[in-house]
């Protein structure tokens, strides 16, 4: 039995492509950027989505932005041209600037961007060969921009969205389904594997889970429905007392956000408890008291996940310490929650397209 065992997991690690990571060179240490970089957190810092459009297991590599967006390469086109992106569950398209894009968010890419042959916002290609690592995908759909609003000065190149079909802006087959149904991927799963400060490491895999990622077993979260990345949250809890999310609310898993989002009373009420104060549109916490900072305890499917005080502070370029919980941007019905890569980094995550479901356990 143990040779089976170990014959499995050699099997298995074989199956698993791992890429070195490439550190980005970021604004923040760009003294000239330092500006642009503060502005473009100031109005974008939430989630990408909204900014954006509103059988081999795989590990591929993801590049940490200043603890804020996880990116990665994927190749498109014959002869194949490289683009960084950012992978985001929040959505479903999978976009790249054009050549016609003259603004200063396009004149900064790396490389020369795919011609368009059209002066549009956004057209949609149909006959591309995107590439992740060693799968490919044919024929993939995907929108070329010619305006981009938002993402000047920032080093990524597009978005790959690993959402549902039903999210899809322009009702293209997402790149993972085109995946899924070639039989490129083994199983209907992808996993995020997120560094924490600005350390190399971080991953997504396609087809399967690499447990050596994450502490302990998986705990299965089915979503609310099938079609978009929204589980149910229990409640929203400090020192064991309930501050948000009494009456059982919604909570969207977006590796395309960077915080954690609520209604603004309740984040308000959670920076209360926390002792933070407001300093023009952040509030900072002393340095000196990250480590005695409460733990702010999320409970999901009758399961506690505390995110301890070191986890939910970043530190800006100006060296203060900024709490990473923000007021929804979108005013819902309901009351709705944004776990992003601040929760994610503190908890490996499965999502489960076979089962409709999101597996969390702790990161090692």
């Amino acid at each position: 039995m143990r040779w089976l065992v170990l014959l499995g997991l050699v099997a298995f690690s074989e199956c698993i492509v791992k890429i070195p990571l490439r550190r980005v060179k970021t604004m923040r240490k760009n003294p000239s950027g330092k500006n642009m970089m503060n502005n473009f957190l100031k109005e974008h810092a939430y989630r990408l989505s909204q900014i954006s459009f509103r059988g081999l297991n795989l590990t591929h590599p993801l590049s940490n932005y200043i603890d804020m967006l996880y990116m990665g390469n994927i190749t498109i086109g014959t002869p194949p041209q490289e683009f960084q992106v950012v992978f985001d569950t929040g959505s479903s398209d999978l976009w790249v600037p054009s050549s016609f894009c003259t603004i200063l968010a396009c004149g900064e890419y790396r490389h020369p961007p795919i011609p368009s042959p059209t002066s549009c916002i956004c057209k949609w290609e149909h006959s591309s060969l995107p590439q992740i690592g060693n799968l490919v995908s044919t024929d993939q759909p995907f929108g070329l921009t010619l305006k981009e609003y938002g993402f000047a000065h920032i080093t990524f190149d597009g978005v790959l969205g690993l959402n549902y079909p039903n999210i899809s802006y322009s009702g293209a087959i997402p790149i993972f389904d085109k995946l899924k149904n070639e039989g490129a991927i083994s199983e209907p799963v992808f996993a995020f594997y997120l560094s924490k400060d600005e350390q190399e490491g971080s991953v997504v895999m396609f087809g399967g889970v690499d447990h050596r990622y994450y502490k302990g077993e998986l705990n299965w979260i089915p979503l609310t429905k099938a079609g978009d990345w929204i589980i149910r949250l229990d409640s929203i809890s400090i020192k064991r007392k309930v501050i948000a999310c009494s009456g059982d609310c919604e909570a969207v898993v977006d590796t395309g956000a960077t915080y954690i989002g609520g209604p603004r009373t309740l984040v308000n009420k959670i920076q209360k408890l926390i002792g933070a104060r407001r300093r023009g549109n952040k509030y900072t916490i002393s340095c000196s008291k990250i480590n005695t900072l409460p733990s702010v305890t999320f409970t999901i499917n009758g399961i506690n996940y505390p995110m301890p005080g070191p986890a939910y502070i970043l530190k800006d370029n100006a060296g203060r310490c900024c709490t990473t919980f923000q007021e929804n941007r979108v005013r819902l019905s309901t009351e709705s929650w944004f776990l992003g890569n601040v929760f994610l980094r503190v908890y490996f995550s499965v999502f489960d397209r076979g089962n409709d479901r999101i597996g969390l356990a702790p990161a090692v």
